[in-house]
């Protein structure tokens, strides 16, 4: 592997590690007191101080005017996003970070759903492509109700877990609970990024997109947050781990990660990105049993077997329509190219 080769490879793998990083830290924090929509406040304005200069600095030459319209996208973005944050970490508290990055992978074939349903993208049910895209998403939601409602044994168990009969009641009506909100975090999460697209293509500077968006996301938050925590202490960032969490999120969960994934999609194209969100699991059930101190269940490994299954077949299904398509183009361009002489050699012989 070559230097070149090698080098999205490793951002990819690095990319992983932070979206894993952030899920094992927010819990973290939420475990030891934090509520998530503090969380999301602080981390969603720290991000907006990071983004605020670089953004308008980088799309100074090339900054398209901001409308009522574009400003109204971008609120609605915020929302779909502050909801699918919320959703998201209360789902990773009452569950794991396994279990939240394995849902992860229900959204590519919850956002072929909504590109459907908003009629984005056909659904021609003669092609194989749009035959595989359905049934790998109808596997991949099945996956997500194993995950959910199918715990099993243990397999992995952390030395400290507790065996009484009512803590593990009380532990698997959490894991259910938990699954759903994030069932719902992947909803909202798909929407998001029908809308982010929309708005993509009346307004196409990126990074002040991802501005706007945090900025709208700590606008909600505070609203929010001061009519729901009225205890100081909520707002603490004490212990230390509570402000990690924040600094950690704020910086690789959104400017780096974001980033890096960004540059590997351009790079490399949306199947070389896919490949990597596995390993996302291997990583979060590997850390979460070693620092969490987390049970590693049947359901889980079974459960995201399945997801990654259905998620891999949409990815194919959505790389064949893509080659499809440029391979009908190379053929139009060939056979445009090949009429062009004929009509100018007719065009000469009428004159």
């Amino acid at each position: 592997m070559g230097l070149k080769a090698a080098v999205p490879f490793v951002g990819m793998v690095m990319a992983e590690c932070a979206q894993v990083g952030l899920m094992i830290l927010s819990k973290a924090a939420m475990s030891d007191g934090m509520t998530n929509f503090i969380f999301v406040l602080y981390s969603n304005a720290l991000a907006s101080l990071i983004l605020l200069p670089c953004s308008f600095f980088l799309h100074r030459s090339e900054r398209p005017p901001l409308t009522f319209p574009i400003l109204c996208g971008f609120f609605l973005l915020g929302l779909f996003g502050w909801l699918a944050q919320i959703f998201g970490y209360a789902g990773i508290n009452l569950s794991s970070a396994t279990l939240g990055t394995a849902m992860l992978n229900l959204i590519p074939g919850l956002t072929f759903i909504l590109a459907v349903a908003f009629r984005m993208e056909k659904l021609d049910w003669r092609s194989s492509s749009a035959l595989v895209k359905s049934t790998g998403t109808i596997v991949s939601v099945a996956g997500a109700f194993i995950v959910c409602y199918y715990k099993g044994p243990p397999l992995l168990m952390a030395p400290s877990t507790s065996n009484l009969p009512h803590e593990l009641l009380s532990q698997q009506q959490n894991w259910i609970f938990g699954g759903l909100l994030l069932a719902v975090d992947c909803v909202m999460a798909s929407a998001w990024l029908i809308i982010q697209a929309l708005i993509l293509k009346k307004y196409p500077a990126e990074l002040i997109v991802v501005f706007f968006y945090c900025f709208s996301v700590t606008i909600l938050s505070t609203i929010v947050c001061l009519f729901m925590e009225r205890d100081p202490g909520a707002w603490s960032l004490k212990p230390t781990v509570r402000w990690i969490a924040v600094v950690y999120s704020g910086v690789f969960g959104s400017a780096f990660q974001v980033g890096v994934s960004t540059w590997c999609l351009q790079k490399t194209g949306p199947v070389f990105v896919a490949m990597f969100k596995p390993l996302g699991i291997v990583i979060a059930a590997a850390v979460s049993i070693i620092c969490l101190r987390d049970t590693l269940y049947l359901g889980s490994l079974v459960g995201a077997t399945v997801i990654v299954i259905g998620f891999y077949s949409v990815m194919w299904g959505k790389a064949k329509e893509e080659k499809v398509g440029v391979d009908d183009g190379v053929r139009s361009f060939e056979s445009s190219s090949q009429k062009v002489p004929l009509l100018q050699s007719h065009t000469e012989e009428t004159w």
